[in-house]
């Protein structure tokens, strides 16, 4: 019987119907010995004997794929897949899957809520009314205000719509929608300089490329519109966080809220950590329950119909291999 390692652990403390598709599907249903793998060497133990894993933040590098002649699927749950070596994947025949139904709205959601944060000063005004301090100080408001997306996919799309209920005007950049969708919702598509200068608030929904690694950058942050706020839900290696917090420091900008990070866990010694107006999450915006469990069952759906024979359609990053693909 083929195993499937279930891999993240949000998904066996709580197991959802994941499991139970899995397991009608005829397929074993496996997990680590301990909380999510972090070293490489736990996860080769893991996965040995394994035909497909569920997987969360692993590693999977072309050193240990090649230890891994059983592995056929990896079923990311969620839509990135910068921990995945995915020519080494390729050429292994290793089927590398995402989620892009699952999760989306979860992440529009917190932007959202981390956008809200900012511009209400929630965190800094909590802790006055703890310090005893009633300042009251001036909020900045979301109406008639300027939100750039960069990247208008699936996420950037859901944040578009939310951000539009709270009368804020919304522009993005990205080179690879069509015009015409954007302009259906309502959406102005602008070069990056630009948005960067019109924008009160700066949401960032890019995947992690060698063209977007450090995307925010002392350059581009000076393009910013001083006074304007930087929130990143998407990857931590888009923002260079040494001149993030030049900028938060200098005053450039009034405030960032971040749930990614460069490393992660982010070490407490980072410098970032000292900035004013900072408002941070452990990389969580995808983790509501609701995506969780439809993360895991999107997944699960994806490692069936390639045990089955068949292909999930805008779901297998690496396409190529379809013809070549056997379980």
């Amino acid at each position: 019987m083929s195993k499937v390692l279930i891999a993240p652990a949000a998904f066996f403390r709580v197991p959802g119907p994941y499991v139970r598709l899995l397991q009608e599907a005829g397929l074993e249903v496996v997990y680590p010995p301990a909380a999510d793998p972090r070293t490489e060497a736990d996860t080769l133990s893991c996965l040995q004997g394994v035909s497909a894993i569920i997987a969360g933040g692993e590693f999977l590098n072309e050193k240990l794929l090649g230890q891994l002649p059983d592995l056929r699927v990896i079923a990311r749950a969620g839509v990135g897949y910068d921990r995945v070596d995915i020519p080494a994947a390729t050429k292994r025949n290793i089927a590398v899957t995402i989620t892009p139904n699952a999760n989306h709205e979860s992440v529009a959601e917190h932007a959202l809520g981390l956008l809200l944060a900012l511009s209400r000063n929630i965190v800094g005004h909590h802790q006055d009314v703890l310090d005893g301090d009633w300042s009251r100080r001036p909020m900045v408001p979301l109406r008639g205000m300027t939100l750039g997306l960069v990247g208008l996919g699936r996420i950037g799309r859901s944040v578009a719509a939310r951000a539009q209920a709270f009368r804020l005007r919304v522009i993005a950049h990205d080179q690879f929608v069509d015009p015409e969708l954007a302009k259906r919702l309502n959406v102005e598509l602008v070069d990056l300089p630009t948005l960067l200068a019109q924008s009160d608030y700066v949401s960032l929904h890019a995947p992690m490329t060698e063209s977007t690694s450090g995307l925010i950058n002392r350059k581009t942050l000076a393009q910013m519109k001083p006074g304007s706020f930087l929130i990143n839900t998407s990857r931590g290696g888009l923002v260079v966080e040494e001149d993030l917090a030049a900028a938060l420091q200098s005053g450039h900008l009034a405030g960032a809220a971040l749930d990614v990070f460069d490393v992660e866990p982010t070490p407490v010694s980072n410098p970032l950590l000292k900035s004013p107006n900072l408002i941070l999450t452990p990389h969580l915006a995808s983790g509501d329950y609701q995506s969780m469990e439809d993360m895991g069952t999107e997944s699960a759906t994806n490692i069936i119909a390639l045990y089955q024979g068949g292909w999930p359609e805008g779901a297998v990053v690496n396409a190529q291999i379809r013809p070549t693909f056997r379980w």
